[in-house]
């Protein structure tokens, strides 16, 4: 039985992989570098703070981490605060569970203010007892730390609680360290038949889900 669920916020509960799409390369060019070719790709399995660092390793960007960090949110902030929505029937499916008892948390490798300020605008803040993320951990979600510090938080156990991820990359960590995980179907996943193949259960939207499995 179903005790917790680990929700991703980009691609997986909300419409919002759009922003970063280019977001990494329209952040270099803002502070006067060019990117080369596949940045935006490259970054998509950082967190921002593996970013930051990336964009002083590889470029050369001599500001602070923390600086970078803080720039990087200033130009998507505004999206967060006042556009993104949560896909289409993520309410009815996050009330279903709670009416279950399943313990719910989010674990993002965005920033934590942009998430609580898009959950309270859109109402589902309530939902969640919990938001970790990737820069609190100290670590990105090519290792597994995130979902053990969730598990930990929830107080579940690792075979009752439900990873739920769109990004691939995200799903084989979570795999690798035991969690049966969720694939939630996202366009700006490079690859979807992937996501489909490696997933336990597989949604390609949120009325898709088994209720008979909690």
């Amino acid at each position: 039985m179903i005790r917790g669920a680990v929700f991703d916020f980009d691609g997986t509960l909300f419409d919002s992989m759009f922003i970063w799409d280019s977001i990494g390369s329209e952040y270099l060019r803002s502070i006067g570098f060019e990117p080369r070719e596949g940045l935006d790709s490259v970054l998509k399995s950082m967190s921002l703070y593996q970013a930051a660092c990336y964009y002083r390793s590889e470029y050369g960007v001599e500001l602070p981490v923390d600086e970078i960090m803080d720039g990087v949110n200033r130009m998507i902030e505004h999206y967060y605060k006042d556009i993104v929505q949560p896909k289409p029937n993520v309410s009815e499916f996050l009330r279903k569970l709670r009416e279950r008892d399943v313990k719910l948390c989010i674990a993002t490798a965005t920033d934590k203010y942009l998430i609580e300020a898009a959950l309270e605008r859109t109402g589902l803040a309530g939902y969640f007892s919990d938001i970790l993320t990737c820069s609190e951990v100290g670590h990105g979600k090519d290792e597994p730390d995130i979902f053990r510090q969730a598990v930990r938080r929830l107080c579940t156990e690792k075979d009752t609680t439900l990873i739920f991820e769109d990004a691939l990359y995200a799903m084989k960590t979570a795999k690798r360290d035991g969690f049966k995980v969720v694939g939630v179907f996202d366009k700006f996943e490079e690859n979807p038949d992937g996501v489909k193949a490696l997933a336990d259960i597989y949604l390609s939207d949120y009325t898709d889900f088994d209720l008979a499995l909690i």
